[in-house]
């Protein structure tokens, strides 16, 4: 909820995605479950992962909680299913030039967001078409990655949307007139018309690009052309009492021809004359009696720069004294609220004389940036995760007692097995062979009991208190889980106590070689013949995967029941660890960075074994060589009901 507040004050709406895969995780029924998540988040919307309609029950639990939330679903949305939905996702529906979206013309109100995956490869013709349909993009990021194009990439896509934005009453309340009559084939033109203003969006696939007539046009008197795109003021012309407009595509290379970044756009607007503005020399008059606000623009808008806001009216001022020694183009552009009325393109000639009517000129650049720059996220293993213990506090040295066992120096080979990689596990290590020294282990994950001890020595507060110890009764555990696994605890949590009890959190090759030894055991307890773990992709009511040759007395094998440690002696490794796998997913010290996330890594697998999907986090009692991410969001979002800790030192 407090992600959502503060993206609504900065105007950005907040939806929450409801999985209707999702049969085996609540008690709650779906549209109880959907009511109390809109409750919980005060979602502006639901995006309907996997469903490509809505319903009158859906909508109606929405409603109940929250007016006018919207009901976004996904896939290439039809006539039938535009019932109870305002907006849709559409992944690569559209490959085949004209590449013409025909829902605009059922329904120009519905919002088709085009899904685009920067992440794979340039995708500018994902940018493109949407455009050209007059509808927005949805930029699925959840793989991580910045690529090296990506800041070019999104500077178009900012042209487009400032685009979309300005002239929205056209592209959802406008008379549609697809593919108008054009003098060149590979490019093509739709048109958007209202009362006062008419848009027309362009796409080429012409590599070459585009500067020539295009399409004819009916000029009116108190109405002038605009080149959108690019900036310019346009003036028809004509041949045999007709009027064509010019229209002017960037290049590309021929390369891209066939691919997600082939094809350019262009958009041409008539628009009515409510601007008045000239530039004399140094002078620069501008004059409007309707609308909002007046934008003056040094150069080509775009979101990375700032413009000069003023009130409708009659304003004359220095182009010097304002905006210095700047040659080039001004940008005058009338808006009501969001929506832009009229746009007056100008120029500051280059080297052309301009009087600033001062006996000394004094030349001064700005070149102050403008308030202090913005501290990089992520420079640092550690800069935004504090640890709350400001300095270590001793703990029990519990020295070689039964709860440590000791851990022999051997070698070590390291390899892994992991789920899916809609985000890339690590690959540095792996295959790798280390000379382990020797340690020592807690025998078994650390109890809410011992937690309870380090909370009351130590007077430990979490800086981030959102789910800590949640299934504690105020703040101390009741006696029935107090020889169960601490979970609800973050690494930050773990590090804490850690300290206090003089260890540490392990690394995850310290984790796998204490429980896989020097014989990379797969499975923990002694084992007669290769165990085969089968997992496959399977229809979402069948079980996901079969566990073979494990019984229950070995180890907890997903009953989604909590056990005591100790519960499964018969479970136990060759170093004499215990609830290695099937108690609680282990913390390990191991933080990863890359192009988007943080996270950590866990071992061990847990007490719950979701059914019915593959998109579950595949749990249960995982092999010795598991490994599974979770992401660092915030300390929070790490504390689980599956997911404790064991220490080393």
């Amino acid at each position: 909820k407090t992600l959502g507040d503060s993206m609504r004050r900065q105007g950005t709406k907040f939806f929450v995605c409801y999985n209707p895969w999702d049969e085996s995780t609540r008690s709650e029924g779906h549209l109880a479950g959907l009511s109390n998540l809109i409750s919980e988040t005060s979602a502006d919307g639901v995006v309907l992962d996997t469903r490509g309609a809505s319903s009158k029950e859906l909508q109606e639990s929405a409603d109940k909680v929250r007016k006018g939330v919207v009901m976004y679903s996904e896939g290439m949305a039809i006539p039938k299913d535009m019932s109870m939905i305002v907006s849709g996702r559409v992944h690569n529906a559209l490959y085949y030039v004209p590449m013409l979206n025909l829902n605009k013309i059922i329904q120009p109100d519905f919002a088709i967001f085009r899904v685009a995956e920067l992440y794979k490869e340039r995708i500018q013709r994902e940018f493109a078409t949407s455009f050209f349909n007059g509808y927005g993009t949805e930029l699925n990021i959840f793989a991580p990655g910045i690529p090296e194009w990506t800041e070019e990439q999104y500077k178009y896509l900012g042209r487009t949307s400032r685009i979309l934005r300005e002239n929205s009453n056209n592209f959802t309340d406008g008379l549609i007139t697809p593919l108008v009559s054009t003098l060149r084939d590979s490019i093509w033109v739709n048109k958007w018309e209202r009362k006062n203003k008419t848009i027309y969006t362009i796409y080429s696939i012409i590599p070459a690009g585009v500067k020539n007539d295009l399409f004819e046009v009916k000029p009116a008197r108190n109405t002038h052309f605009v080149d959108l795109w690019n900036h310019k003021m346009l003036v028809p012309s004509s041949k045999n009492n007709s009027y064509f407009i010019e229209a002017e595509t960037n290049a590309f290379h021929s390369t891209y021809l066939g691919t997600n970044n082939e094809g350019e756009v262009d958009c041409i607007a008539q628009l009515p004359t409510l601007i008045k503005a000239s530039i004399e020399g140094d002078e620069m008059n501008i004059s409007a009696t309707a609308g909002s606000e007046i934008r003056i623009w040094k150069g080509i808008p775009s979101y990375d720069k700032k413009y000069t806001s003023i009130k409708p009216g009659h304003h004359q001022f220095s182009i010097y004294k304002k905006y210095g020694m700047y040659e080039g183009r001004f940008v005058v552009q009338l808006f009501d609220q969001d929506e832009l009325m009229d746009e007056v393109v100008m120029e500051v000639v280059a080297g052309a004389a301009r009087r600033v009517s001062s006996d000394e000129r004094q030349v001064t650049r700005n070149t102050r940036q403008g308030g202090k720059e913005a501290k990089r996220v992520g420079e640092t293993g550690n800069e935004n995760l504090p640890t709350s213990v400001d300095k270590p506090v001793e703990g029990r040295k519990q020295g070689m007692s039964e709860m440590e066992k000791p851990i022999p120096a051997g070698r070590f080979v390291f390899k892994e097995s992991h789920g899916d990689e809609f985000i890339p596990y690590p690959k540095q290590d792996v295959g790798k062979t280390f000379e382990m020294p020797s340690y020592w282990m807690d025998a078994f994950p650390v109890t809410n009991a011992a937690f309870y001890q380090f909370m009351i020595a130590s007077k430990y507060k979490p800086t981030d208190t959102a789910n800590f110890l949640k299934h504690w009764h105020g703040k101390k555990p009741i006696k029935e889980l107090e020889n169960k696994p601490v979970v609800y605890v973050s690494l930050e949590d773990a590090r804490a106590y850690a300290t206090w009890a003089g260890k540490r959190i392990p690394s995850e090759i310290e984790w796998q070689y204490a429980a896989q030894t020097s014989a990379l055991n797969a499975w923990p307890w002694k084992q007669d013949k290769t165990v085969v773990r089968k997992e496959e992709p399977v229809t979402e009511t069948l079980t996901v995967f079969n566990i073979s040759g494990i019984d229950s007395s070995l180890c907890n094998l997903g009953n989604g029941l909590l056990d005591e440690v100790g519960m499964h002696p018969k479970g136990i490794n060759p170093n004499g660890l215990q609830d290695l796998v099937g108690s609680v997913w282990q913390l390990t010290n191991d933080e990863y960075i890359d192009g988007s996330y943080r996270y950590i890594i866990l071992k061990g697998g847990s007490y719950f074994k979701p059914s019915g999907s593959w998109w579950y986090v595949q749990s249960g009692p995982r092999e010795l060589h598991y490994r599974q991410f979770l992401l660092r969001v915030s300390q929070g979002f790490e504390r689980n009901a599956t997911v404790g800790f064991r220490c080393v030192r």
